[in-house]
């Protein structure tokens, strides 16, 4: 899930984290507390509710909902959370600039189709006219991958930044400014998106912007600690995510799932159905892969730290992220 509020709060909030985070404590005393979002359904969710995990690890499960990736940062620094489900990329990269030590263990969920800017139907400016977006009013939730894939799209169509005039603007609010007209484009996800595209169009699909290496994705986290004390627990737990992720993409549980996603996601079944739609599952076998994290990932961490940099919205980025990604659990996920 991506943060909807200035960046540099959240790079300020990632250097505290910092000197609180110390080694996870030994043992966990047969549970573990995993971190979360509401209105974001996914597969694991069926197996949540179901009791898939616990029946598979033989632990208890503290399952806790959280706002931000920044707040699964802070409780994972302070021992609070031991796994993350579906954290940011900019805020993992936040924490992990600023010297926090977690890890990225799975893709959790692509959704290029699902992050996207829209520009206003009246100006009539797709991919082969973007120049023409000049001198525009643009509504860009700073901060989170829509800022960040509209920063490489502006780059990709050589539109001058300095020739736009950019403002800070949460998805649901410039969805609404879009309709009144009082922007020309917005930059935003979810719901929101559904609704900004009622008034306008995109300038790439997801499809196309992934051709050019802007991957929008969440992943799995957890502190580098835990995953070296409890890596077999954490096998477990990605083999079960493995698991929903396969029923679900096998499209032959749908009838049998959907509803219990979208009542553990706090949705009704039609609005959870249409953010899965535009939902990719990668299976483990393809996250294991060079587009994931045998090196796509890391490589994207780096691109998103550097860019954040020359915006003057972090201090620095690492020399690279190799670090920040751990394939060894679910590798040994993949051959359980």
């Amino acid at each position: 899930m991506m943060l909807k509020k200035h960046f540099g709060a959240m790079a300020a909030s990632a250097a505290l984290l910092v000197g609180a985070q110390g080694a996870m404590a030994a043992g966990h005393g047969g549970e573990i507390t995993v971190a979360y979002f509401l209105e974001w359904p996914m597969p694991f969710q069926y197996a949540k509710a179901t009791g898939m995990y616990e029946e598979e690890m033989g632990v208890k499960i503290n399952w806790v909902s959280f706002d931000t990736g920044t707040a699964m940062s802070a409780a994972m620094a302070s021992g609070d959370v031991h796994i993350s489900v579906s954290q940011g990329i900019p805020p993992f990269v936040v924490a992990a600039s600023a010297g926090q030590d977690i890890q990225v263990v799975d893709v959790a969920v692509s959704y290029s189709e699902n992050d996207n800017c829209v520009v206003a139907e009246a100006l009539e400016i797709d991919k082969e006219s973007a120049g023409e977006l000049a001198g525009k009013k643009v509504a860009v939730p700073l901060g989170t991958a829509a800022h960040f894939g509209f920063l490489e799209q502006m780059n990709h169509f050589g539109v001058s930044l300095d020739s736009l005039e950019i403002v800070d603007m949460a998805p649901a609010e410039s969805a609404a400014a879009l309709a009144q007209g009082s922007i020309d484009m917005a930059c935003g996800w979810g719901g929101a998106l559904r609704r900004m595209q009622e008034h306008g169009n995109v300038l790439l699909t997801g499809a196309e912007k992934e051709e050019l290496g802007i991957l929008v994705f969440d992943a799995t986290s957890a502190p580098a600690g835990f995953i070296a004390e409890e890596g077999e627990l954490l096998s477990k737990f990605l083999a079960v995510t493995a698991k929903a992720n396969d029923m679900w993409n096998s499209g032959e549980n749908t009838a049998e799932m959907l509803p219990v996603i979208a009542k553990d996601a706090g949705m009704d079944v039609a609005d959870a159905e249409a953010t899965l739609g535009n939902f990719v599952f990668p299976s483990a076998e393809e996250q294991l892969g060079e587009k994931w994290l045998g090196g796509g990932v890391q490589s994207f961490m780096k691109g998103v730290a550097d860019v954040f940099v020359a915006a003057g919205s972090i201090d620095g980025a690492l020399d690279s992220y190799e670090g920040s990604v751990n394939a060894a659990p679910l590798t040994a996920a993949h051959n359980m």
